[in-house]
This record gives structure tokens, sequence and C-alpha cells, in this order.
């Protein structure tokens, strides 16, 4: 861990006790962690709902006969298969069938309006879709139009019985049939070039609303769940007899009191987004942790499981915790199982921390920061009992990252404490956006920063703070919403003349998506009212990113050269609510 400007001050505890600043990171598939971890966890179960388990040795069983079921079928390395689920207990062993037969993952929001996933689809090149019974009649519609061969359905019902058969079209394949096929492991994977072969095809949105495919080989995955587990677990990387890839706890359990292999977590985060398919999945699987699979978030369930799995650890976004707040059984209960409070996406408030560390006095609280296009993470505060901690940061980059606090005007290196574009280096840097080589140009300079678009902070110590955004991304709960696609549909409407769109900050939410409109001198705008506005443009949108308000105005605010002066309107609604 470097960073460009002077280094970490000699009086704070950030590194884990007794590890390297760089680690060794092995040439293996990302197949060769569920290897690992079958052999090392077995019976242990790996991933729990409907109070049913999954052990490690059925996890590797199943996605064996997954893997073996796509090489049968012609799909293996060079192929691109499209995991469009919401999170459940068959989504492991079908992830880890698509890796172990080498093809590569390309993780989809299962509530994305059909049009974005076909767009999706294709730019990805997808020949095989796995999808949930229950939105594929609205989805194939849209398939015509892409490359996809195969679609392989799947539903709630497999996840309380893997043998259980679904009414399906003729021409789809029931995913019973991968999951119940020959367990015997084919080493398939054998022939992948591990830094050239992509494992990860994943999408995220540019600052226009237009969604780029972030290319991750396998190597960039194996180096990032070690950079994780690694740091989160005072340990270090190691091979097996197998030569397959897990991690060595080295620091002490007074410093980190969860070995490995003995941790549950309640999992929240959707494994079609970053953090969740590298973290939430391959992490736990890696680290030997019982997941305990929530499809959606409903506190007083979530609060009755901490009680019942005694979690050792809980995970998420800030509303998650602004919501448990709110639940009786979660002030009054003895949560002294938990040792560990996780938080990404948006930034944790202070009080927040302040009340979350009443509650679990024996969790250290700490906030990192990634992004797709590094995999993950980059930064992240001391997951160690003794090390600082500071509210308000996410922390200092993980082992063999670079920050670097750059000029918004040319790109030059600023000093410690001066607010800049926050770029990152490392080797968990994607290669690029797929077929889009400006774009990667653009965003990964010629010395291989990545520009994040993001404005921070480095203090003295090297902790980093997230301050703003270069981009007008909002975050919704965790899901970036972009406004450039809102107001590309408000533009559409009848009777707008101008429109923009801010986030209007919510403790539960994070930000609101909120239009500022101004009509026109017609009788269309005459006609518009708020609701109208908001039912033609949130018809269109998945949930997170519907507008949550309307505000008619009677001009933009723009500079001498024309831009949007959206920082007026943000303030606008910063004092609405008293920020």
């Amino acid at each position: 861990m470097t960073t460009t400007q002077p280094a970490t001050g000699p009086t704070t505890s950030n590194w884990p006790p007794g590890l390297p600043r760089s680690l060794d990171y092995p040439e293996v598939p990302v197949g060769s962690i569920l290897r690992a971890a079958v052999r090392r966890w077995a019976d242990r179960t790996a991933f729990i709902q409907h109070d049913l388990p999954l052990s490690f040795t059925e996890l590797g069983a199943r996605a064996h006969a997954v893997a073996g079921w796509l090489a049968d079928h012609g799909i293996g390395r060079g192929d691109v298969v499209a995991l469009h689920i919401p999170n459940c207990r068959q989504y492991p062993p079908l992830y880890f069938g698509i890796m172990l037969s080498g093809a590569t993952f390309s993780p989809t929001n299962p509530l994305l309006p059909a049009a974005d996933l076909a767009a999706q689809l294709t730019d990805a090149g997808v020949t095989a879709l796995i999808t949930w019974d229950q939105v594929l009649p609205l989805v194939r519609p849209a398939l015509a139009a892409t490359p996809v061969r195969t679609v392989i359905v799947t539903g709630d019902a497999h996840a309380s019985d893997f043998a259980a058969r679904l009414d399906i079209a003729e021409g789809d394949v029931d995913a019973a049939e991968l999951l119940n096929g020959d367990p015997t492991d084919r080493h398939l994977d054998s022939t992948v070039d591990v830094g050239a072969d992509l494992a990860h095809l994943a999408y995220t949105g540019g600052t226009t609303g237009v969604s780029k495919g972030v290319e991750l080989p396998h190597r960039n995955v194996i180096i990032n769940v070690l950079q994780s587990v690694c740091w989160s677990n005072g340990a270090l990387p190691q091979l097996d007899e197998h030569g397959d890839v897990t991690v060595r706890q080295v620091c002490s359990t007074d410093e980190y009191p969860t070995p490995l292999g003995t941790g549950r977590i309640i999992n929240l985060t959707p494994w079609f987004h970053a953090m969740g398919a590298v973290g939430y999945l391959n992490g736990m699987v890696m680290s030997g942790t019982t997941v305990i699979i929530h499809t959606r978030f409903d506190p007083a369930k979530y609060v009755e499981d901490m009680a019942r799995y005694e979690v050792t650890s809980i995970g998420g976004a800030p509303p998650i915790f602004v919501a448990l707040l709110q639940v009786p059984g979660f002030t009054s209960g003895d949560w002294s199982s938990v040792r560990g409070v996780a938080s990404g996406a948006a930034p944790l408030p202070v009080t927040l921390i302040e009340r979350l560390q009443a509650l679990l006095p024996n969790a250290t609280i700490g906030e990192g920061y990634g992004l797709t296009e590094v995999t993950m993470v980059a930064t992240s505060n001391p997951s160690f009992r003794s090390g600082t901690r500071k509210p308000g940061t996410v922390g200092v980059p993980v082992f063999d990252t670079e920050i670097s606090i750059r000029s918004l005007d040319g790109g030059a290196p600023l000093p410690q404490g001066e607010r800049g574009e926050v770029c990152i280096r490392g080797p968990q840097v994607m290669r690029g956006y797929a077929h889009r080589p400006e774009a990667t140009a653009e965003s990964i300079d010629a010395d291989g920063w990545f520009h994040t678009g993001d404005v921070g902070i480095l203090d003295e110590d090297g902790y980093l703070s997230i301050v703003d955004r270069t981009k007008d991304m909002l975050l919704y709960k965790g899901y970036n919403v972009f406004p450039r696609e809102l107001e590309e549909i408000l533009f559409g409407v009848p009777g707008v003349a101008g429109a923009a769109v801010v986030g209007r900050p919510d403790e539960e939410a994070g930000e609101l998506p909120v239009a500022y409109v101004v009509r026109k001198s017609d009788d269309a705008g005459a006609a518009l009212t708020k609701d109208s506005v908001l039912e033609v443009v949130n018809d269109k949108v998945t949930h997170y990113k519907r507008l949550r308000d309307v505000v008619f105005i009677e001009a933009i605010p723009v500079s001498a050269a024309g831009k949007v002066l959206k920082r007026e309107l943000a303030a606008r609604e910063r004092e609405k609510v008293g920020g």
C-alpha cells in the first residue's frame, strides 16, 4: 500500500499487525477457491435459505454438475453466461459452475426492464441465460434480438428443492437438469488463462447512464478476494496440498476474534453487484463463513435471524442499519456475538456509528470503498480490534493498492488534505471496458491510474474520505442512479421544456431522485402535474431509479458556458431537509 502523498503517520495503527504491505497471489482460476473450500470446510454449512442448509461438500458437487452440463452443451471457455436471478440457495452452485466450466459470468439485475436487459445481453455477447421463472414472461419478447441461444430457468422452488421440476416452455431448460447432474470434477477450467480469460463481465453505468461492461480476468477476482479476506481476517494466501487457493490466519485471535471457519452472517447484498459476487460470495466461501440468505430486507426477520443464528458480523449499506435501529428487538437484544460491522455503498453518518457501537459493544465498525472497475474493494478501515477506525473515512488502501488525489483541472497530484479526484492503481484494476477502447483510455491513464470520478481527501495518516462526486451519479439505498437517464425520459414528456435531476438527502435511502422541471408555455405544459410526470417516468425505469418528487421551476440555472448548475439545485434540496 502506497500513496502519492506523504507516508502514513507513525502514531496511527492502520495496518494489520504482522502482515506485509504486499501479498503473493497464486496464478489460479476462480474455481480454485471453491475446490479448496470444499476440502477445508467439508460438511460445514455454507449457505442457508428457507431453513435449508447447503454444505460446502454439496455446494462443490452441485457446482461441478452445473459445469459438466454446460460443457456437454458446448458452453465453456470464451462463452458468456448471464445469471439473471436474485440471491437464492442455487445461486452459488450456478455461479461456481460457470467458473468451473471456464465460461465467463455476467451478472444481471433481475429487475432490469426488458429493453435494458436485451442491450446488456447483446453487448456482452451472452449465449446462455439463466433466468428467474417469475420474470421470464416479461423479458422473453426482448430475447429474440440478442445472441442468447440457451434459456435456463430457475425459481424459488429450486431454493427449497434442487430437484423440483418447473413448468417451463418448450425449448427452455429446467435448472434442475444442471444442479442434479454428474458431480465429478472434470477440471474443465484447467486450460483457463488466468490473466487473459474473463471471469466476470460486470456492467456498470456511466455518467450518461449508458451501461458499460467491466472486464475482470480470473487474476483480478482472485487478487481482490484475497485482498479482502486477508485484510478482514489477518491472514495470508496459501495453496493447499492440491494447489488450490485458500488463506492462513496468522494474526492473533485477540485482534481477530472470529477464527476462519466459524463466522456467520446474514447477506442482503445482491450477488449481481461487485460487492456481492466478490465479497459476499467468493469471500465468504474462502473464509468458511456460513451465509444466511435473505432475498429481501425485512428488518424484524433480520433481527430474528441475528439472534437465532448468533451471527458474528453484519454488513450492508447505511439504510439497513437505520432500519434495524427502528426494530425494538434490535435495541434490546444481546449482540455480544457480533464482532464486526462492515458498511459500504454510501457514507455512514457518525451519529449512526455511535448508536451502533453502543448496541454492539464487541464489534469493530468500519467502512470501505471500491467500484466495479477495481473488481470490488480498494480501501478499508482496519478490521483488527486495536486498529484506528476514523469515522467519516473509508479507510486506507489495502494490499498492493495506491491512492492518488489529482487536480480536477489538470490531473496533477495534490498535497495531503486537498480535495481532488480519487485515482486508484493496483492489480485489481479492471482490464478495461468491453468494446470501448476510448472509454478505457479516458478512465485508465498511461501509468495505470484508474480515474474514479469521485472527489476525495487523504489525511495525514493516509485515510481517504469521499466528499463529492464529479459524476452526477446518485446513490439510492446503495444502488447507482444516473440522472441523465431520467432526464432523457423527462425531455420526451410532452410539455417539458427543461429538466434536471438531483438527489435529495434522506437518512434511510441516502439520496432520493428529484426532478426539477420547466413547463412549456403551451397546453401540454399547462397540463403537467407532479403525478403525471412521475407516472410517465417511473413506468419506464426499475424501482430504485424512480423519481420521488417533481419540483416545477421557472428556469434551470446554467453557467455562462451553458452547463446546468446542479449544485444550486442540490443546495436547495439540502436546505429543505435542513442539511
